[in-house]
């Protein structure tokens, strides 16, 4: 598929998207049929290089698409995005033989992997004891613990997630599902984005050869594996989200004119935000400005998603505060983005503009 045909694909699954993010709410749901729409408009690909069967799309290409997809279903794009962080610690291995083998499955929608990092980068890291351990043993490692937070735990092949070793070295690997000794626990019970099935899995002596292997042992594994809290993803995606609140705004303001004065500035401000972001995706991180840093997008682009989609409650005044309106599901959707990932100068940047004490100086 060359670049326009997905272009057109993509634009297509965009309206299907956007019809179908308020079904996800109901009990047991999963983004089944929208991951299946993803793969056939090649947005599953986006990741995975060329010579995997992939259709390797740059940095900035990436960003604006993650940006499209989560203003019109930000369950299903935060889904995808767990999936992608996977392959991204796939590529990044010098494990050409897994890599051989995950990857080109992952391309074609044979197989579904999901991350399980949040213990390495943000979640549980004022624990003294390491939430999930390693012994090296013959020809692999044994890991026990609990991973906290794992996105389409019950419905993955795969589990990229890691542990310490006992002198505080750190491997990541990729965990069969069907090992013995995994147990994946019941999702959570969230405020919002139930149908990413989000859950705890339990790792009781479980085996994982050396052929799984694909990062460490090292301090802090995953700086060596790419990425971490705080990436442009979740800045794409909260702008996304804001986007959609925008949206539902305007079609308020439509019917409403007094609406105008506050619609412009939430419209300047996306636009202004979504250019920042994808300039900074272009730039290297020695080159980024100030204003550039994914701490800085992260911080602005929280804010922004907020209070838009608390702007659109209000506006939608009594129906809104209905159970099913878009605008109530917007509103519980962007707290997720207080708790994803966000590491703590985020949270706390955050919480100084909700008490009205501005930027740290």
């Amino acid at each position: 598929m060359n670049h326009s045909e997905e272009s057109s694909q993509v634009d297509a699954l965009i309206d299907r998207l956007r019809d179908n993010s308020g079904q996800l709410e109901t009990s047991d749901a999963w983004p089944g049929e929208q991951l299946k729409a993803m793969s056939k408009a090649g947005v599953l690909g986006w990741l995975v290089p060329t010579e995997f069967g992939g259709s390797e799309r740059s940095a900035i290409e990436v960003v604006a698409g993650y940006e499209r997809l989560a203003a019109a279903c930000l369950t299903s794009t935060f889904v995808l995005t767990q999936r992608n962080a996977a392959i991204q610690r796939i590529v990044s291995s010098e494990n050409d033989e897994l890599k051989a083998d995950l990857l080109p499955r992952l391309a074609n929608d044979s197989l579904f992997a999901t991350v399980g990092i949040s213990h390495l980068t943000t979640s549980r890291q004022h624990w003294k004891k390491p939430t999930v351990e390693v012994e090296s043993v013959d020809a692999g490692y044994i890991f026990n613990g609990d991973i906290p937070w794992v996105t389409g735990a019950d419905k993955a092949d795969f589990i990229i997630s890691g542990g310490t070793l006992p002198d505080g070295k750190q491997v990541l690997v990729a965990i069969d599902t069907r090992s013995e000794g995994v147990s994946i626990e019941p999702p959570a019970r969230l405020l919002a984005l139930n149908a990413s099935r989000t859950a705890s899995v339990r790792l009781d002596n479980v085996y994982v050869e050396w052929s799984h292997l694909l990062h460490g042992p090292v301090e802090q594994v995953i700086k060596q594996a790419g990425g971490g809290a705080g990436s442009f993803t979740t800045s794409a995606l909260a702008i996304g989200h804001a986007a959609a609140a925008i949206r539902l705004l305007g079609g308020e303001a439509e019917r409403r004119p007094d609406l105008g004065d506050i619609l412009e500035p939430f419209e300047q401000e996306h636009a202004s935000l979504s250019a920042d972001l994808t300039e900074a995706a272009g730039l290297t991180e020695v080159t980024l400005l100030g204003h550039l840093t994914a701490e800085a997008l992260r911080q602005r682009s929280n804010s922004l998603a907020l209070r838009a989609t608390q702007a659109c409650l209000a506006a939608s005044k009594g129906a809104g505060f209905v159970q099913g309106h878009p605008a109530g599901r917007l509103v519980n959707e962007a707290l997720f983005f207080l708790v994803w990932s966000c590491p703590q100068p985020v949270v706390m940047a955050n919480m100084r503009e909700f008490a009205g004490i501005g930027a740290e100086t």
